[in-house]
C-alpha cells in the first residue's frame, strides 16, 4: 500500500473503492465533498464551504491505496476522520462520524428484509440454526424466525449508527436483535413466583388465585413460565423451588392427614398416611411440571428456557420436593426414557447441609449425582462461592447471567423479580489480531471498542425503559418482576438504583492468550496475568459507567451458542485461516480452557478459577468425562474439590441413546451431526443424541445447531479418567 500524493480534484472525479465483501465500487468526489457539507450543515456554528473543500483536498492526497491505485472503504472513512481531528474540528468529526456510520448501515444487505427473508426461505443455517432451542421445521418457529428478521433489519437502523456498523463488522455483537431494540424487551429474569402465587395473578381473561396444592402451584407455575417466556427474549428461572413449593404441599398435607383422621386410627397411622400420601402429590405435581415445561412452546416458537434451582430446604416436605424433582429427571421422558432439554435443573451444594457424609441432605446430593451421570444435569452451584462472588445467593438467570445482591429501600434482601436488560459482547480475538502483537495497541483498541459497547449498552437500557406496563402486564402489573405497577407508571423503578443488571459480554480470552504468547500460553504466568487484566479491565469500566448512570453494568462471560461461529467466520473474512485461532472453525467461550487440550478436571478448575471474580454478572464452569455411570464417586471427587473454588459447574459425560439397536453411551460426530456407532443410526425419531450446547443442553439431532458450534463439540477432548486414588487425593484437597 502506498500513498500517492496526486491532486485528484482536478485529475479524477471518482475512487476505486474496495469494498469489504471484495467488491470494487466508486466512489466521486463531490460525494465526498457533499458527506462534508451534510455533516456541517448539522452543526450550530458551521464552518465555511471553501474550508470543507481544503479538507477534501487533504484527504485525498492521504489516503492510502493499493497499487492498483484503489483504496478500501475503511481507510477512507479512517482517513476522512484523522484529517478532521488534525483541524481540532471536534464537531465535526462526531458528525461525520455518525454520518458514515450511517451510510455504512444503510448500503448493507441486513437492513434489506427482502434479502433477509429470501436467506430464511433458503434455509440459511446461519439463521435457522442460530439457536438450537429452536425448531425451525415448525410454523410457529418458522413464523418467529421471519418476525425476527424483519425486526433485525428494521432493528439496524434503530441503533446509533456507530454500534450498528460495528454490529454489522463483527467489532462487537448486539445480543438478540431479532427481538430488541425493534420492541423494548428485556432479556431474562428471576420469577417472583412467591409474589404471584401467593396474591394471585391475571393471564389473559383469568384471574387466577393463590392455590391450594402443590399441584395446582406448579400448574400455574407453568403458565407463568410460558407467559414469562413469551414477555421477554431471555431465560426464566425459579429460584428455591423447593422452599417455595413447600408452603403449598403442606396444604395438601393437611388435606391428607385430615382425610386419614376420618378412616384410619391412631395418631401414628394417620401422620404416615398423610406423609406418604402428600409424597405421592408431591412428585406427581413436580412430574406434572417437567412434561408441562417441556411441551409448552412460546409466542417465540420455542420451549421457554426454564432453569430450576433448589436444594436448600432441610423439612421433610422440602427434601421430598429435591428427591422428585432429581428421580423424575433420572427416569426420563416418555416410554423411550428420553433426556429431558428443559427445565435446566441447578443444585446447590452447601457446607454442612449436604457436603459431606454425616450432613443432613448428604443423601440427596448422592441422587443428585446419581443424576447428573445419567442425564448430565444437575450442574451445581456452591453456595458459599455464589455469595463471594455475587454478594448474595441465588439461581442463574437462565443459562448463566446472575444478578449482584441487592438490597431494597428497607433494607431488604431481594433477589427474585429481578432482571437482565440485556448482552452486548466485545469481539476479543479481533483486538489481539488487530494490534499485531503490541500490547499497547490492543489496550488503545480496546479502549475503541469499549466505547462502543458502553454506547450499545445505554441505548439497550433507554430503549427497555420505553416499554410500558401494558405492554406485558405478567411482568409489570401481576408480579413477575417483584412490583405490580399500574397503567402509565414507569417501568425504570424496576431497573433504576443497580436494581437490574445490563450485561458487556466477552470471547475468547484462549485465543488472545494464543496471539501474544503462543498455543501453550496457558502455562505462562505471564500470559495468564494478561488474560486476567483483560476480565479485570472490562469489571473496572462496568464499574465506573455504574456510578455514572446508576444501572448495575455487569461483566458477562457470553456463551456464544452461534457467536463462536459468526465471529470466527467474520475474522477468518478479514485475516485469513490463523492457526489455533480461526483455523478450528470456532472460537473458545469466555475464559474456558481450550476444549482440544487433555487435562484433568482438578487442573481445569484450577485455571479457570481465577476469573469470576471479574465476571460475576455471568460465567459457569463444566468437564468432560468418559461415561461416569459405573464411577459416580468420581464426579464427587471434583464437586468437592471445586467447592471452595468456582461457584458454578456442569457434567458433561456420554449420555447418548440408540432405540434401533440398544446402545447407549456416545455418538460419533460426523460433518452433518451424529450417529450411533453400533448401527449408524441417525434418525431422532428413533435416536437420543444430547450433548451440551453451552450452559444449557441440546438435541442436535432434532434441532441442529451452528456450524462452529459443533466443531467445537466435537473438538472437546475427555478430562482424564479418574481412579480411586485421584478420588481420594481430590476429597482431601
Amino acid at each position: 500500500m502506498t500513498n500517492q500524493n496526486n491532486n485528484l480534484t482536478t485529475t479524477a472525479t471518482a475512487i476505486k473503492i474496495q469494498e469489504v465483501n471484495g467488491k470494487i465500487s466508486e466512489l466521486k468526489i463531490d460525494q465526498l465533498q457533499q458527506t462534508l457539507l451534510q455533516a456541517n450543515q448539522q452543526l450550530t456554528d458551521p464552518i465555511d464551504e471553501q474550508s470543507i473543500k481544503d479538507l477534501v483536498d487533504e484527504i485525498l492526497t492521504q489516503l492510502p491505496f493499493f497499487d492498483d491505485s484503489s483504496v478500501s472503504r475503511q481507510a477512507v472513512n479512517e482517513t476522512i476522520l484523522a484529517v478532521l481531528k488534525e483541524r481540532h474540528d471536534l464537531k465535526l468529526v462526531k458528525a461525520v462520524d455518525d454520518l458514515l456510520m450511517a451510510k455504512q448501515v444503510d448500503a448493507s444487505q441486513a437492513t434489506d428484509i427482502s434479502f433477509m427473508i429470501q436467506r430464511l426461505l433458503d434455509k440459511d443455517a446461519s439463521i435457522v440454526n442460530e439457536n438450537a432451542n429452536k425448531d425451525s421445521q415448525v410454523f410457529n418457529t418458522q413464523r418467529d424466525l421471519t418476525a425476527g428478521t424483519v425486526a433485525k433489519a428494521i432493528g439496524l437502523k434503530m441503533l446509533p449508527p456507530k454500534v450498528a456498523a460495528a454490529h454489522l463488522s463483527g467489532d462487537i455483537h448486539w445480543h438478540d436483535l431479532d427481538y430488541q431494540p425493534y420492541s423494548p424487551m428485556t432479556n431474562c429474569c428471576l420469577i417472583d413466583f412467591k409474589e404471584m402465587l401467593t396474591n394471585g395473578f391475571k393471564i389473559g381473561n383469568a384471574e387466577v388465585e393463590s392455590p391450594n396444592s402443590i399441584g395446582t402451584a406448579t400448574a400455574q407455575m407453568a403458565q407463568i413460565i410460558a407467559n414469562v417466556a413469551s414477555s421477554q427474549y431471555g431465560g426464566c428461572s425459579a429460584d428455591r423451588t423447593d422452599e417455595l413449593l413447600a408452603p403449598f404441599a403442606e396444604k395438601n398435607y393437611d388435606k391428607n392427614l385430615a382425610e386419614a383422621k376420618k378412616w384410619i386410627d391412631g395418631e401414628d397411622k394417620q401422620n404416615a398416611f398423610a406423609r406418604q400420601k402428600t409424597e405421592k402429590d408431591i412428585y406427581d405435581a413436580m412430574q406434572g411440571l417437567e412434561y408441562e415445561i417441556n411441551t409448552l412452546y412460546s409466542s417465540q416458537g420455542q420451549t421457554p428456557f426454564t432453569t430450576v434451582g433448589f436444594g436448600l430446604g432441610t423439612s421433610w416436605i422440602e427434601r421430598a420436593i429435591q428427591k422428585a424433582i432429581l428421580q423424575i429427571r433420572i427416569q426420563g421422558l416418555g416410554k423411550e426414557r428420553r433426556t429431558a432439554i428443559f427445565p435446566k435443573l441447578v443444585f446447590t451444594i452447601k457446607r454442612g447441609l449436604n457436603l459431606k457424609p454425616g450432613d443432613p441432605n448428604y443423601d440427596i446430593k448422592q441422587l443428585a449425582i446419581e443424576c447428573a451421570t445419567k442425564r448430565m444435569y444437575p450442574d451445581v452451584l456452591m453456595y458459599d462461592k455464589i455469595v463471594e462472588l455475587t454478594g448474595s445467593f441465588k439461581a442463574p438467570m437462565g443459562c448463566r447471567s446472575f444478578l449482584q445482591g441487592w438490597h431494597d429501600e428497607n433494607g431488604q434482601e431481594v433477589n427474585s423479580g429481578r432482571m437482565n436488560l440485556g448482552v452486548v459482547t466485545v469481539n476479543l480475538p479481533r483486538i489481539a489480531m488487530e494490534s499485531k502483537q503490541d500490547q499497547k495497541k490492543f489496550w488503545d483498541i480496546f479502549e475503541q471498542r469499549m466505547d462502543v459497547c458502553k454506547q450499545a449498552l445505554l441505548f439497550k437500557i433507554a430503549r427497555a425503559k420505553q416499554a410500558n406496563p401494558d405492554n406485558a402486564p405478567i411482568l409489570y402489573e401481576y408480579g413477575a418482576f417483584g412490583k405490580r405497577l399500574k397503567r402509565g407508571d414507569s417501568i425504570d423503578q424496576l431497573f433504576n438504583k443497580s436494581r437490574a443488571t445490563v450485561s458487556l459480554g466477552y470471547i475468547g480470552l484462549y485465543e488472545v492468550g494464543t496471539v501474544f504468547y503462543g498455543h501453550a500460553w496457558e502455562h505462562d504466568p505471564q500470559a495468564k496475568a494478561f488474560s486476567v487484566q483483560i476480565v479485570k479491565s472490562l469489571w473496572e469500566h462496568c464499574k465506573a459507567w455504574e456510578a455514572e448512570y446508576g444501572y448495575h453494568f455487569s461483566v458477562y462471560s457470553t456463551p456464544s451458542e452461534s457467536l463462536t461461529d459468526t465471529f470466527c467466520r467474520l475474522d477468518t473474512k478479514k485475516f485469513g485461516i490463523v492457526k489455533d485461532i480461526t483455523d478450528k472453525e470456532y472460537y473458545t467461550n469466555s475464559f474456558h480452557y481450550d476444549v482440544r487440550k487433555k487435562i484433568t478436571p482438578f487442573e481445569k478448575i484450577d485455571f479457570e478459577k481465577d476469573y469470576p471474580k471479574y465476571t460475576a454478572g455471568g460465567f459457569i464452569h463444566y468437564c468432560e468425562y468418559p461415561n461416569l455411570k459405573q464411577n459416580p464417586k468420581a464426579l464427587e471427587a471434583v464437586w468437592d474439590y471445586a467447592y471452595d473454588k468456582i461457584g458454578y459447574l456442569g457434567t458433561n459425560t456420554p449420555i447418548d441413546q440408540c432405540f434401533e439397536c440398544g446402545f447407549k453411551g456416545e455418538f460419533e460426530a460426523t460433518a452433518r451431526g451424529f450417529k450411533c456407532p453400533k448401527c449408524g443410526n441417525t434418525d431422532p425419531a428413533t435416536c437420543d443424541v444430547v450433548k451440551r450446547t453451552c450452559g444449557y443442553l441440546g438435541n442436535p439431532l432434532q434441532r441442529p445447531m451452528i456450524h462452529g458450534r459443533h466443531q467445537e463439540i466435537v473438538s472437546r477432548v475427555k478430562h482424564m479418567t479418574l481412579g480411586n486414588d485421584a478420588t481420594t487425593s481430590a476429597r482431601q484437597g
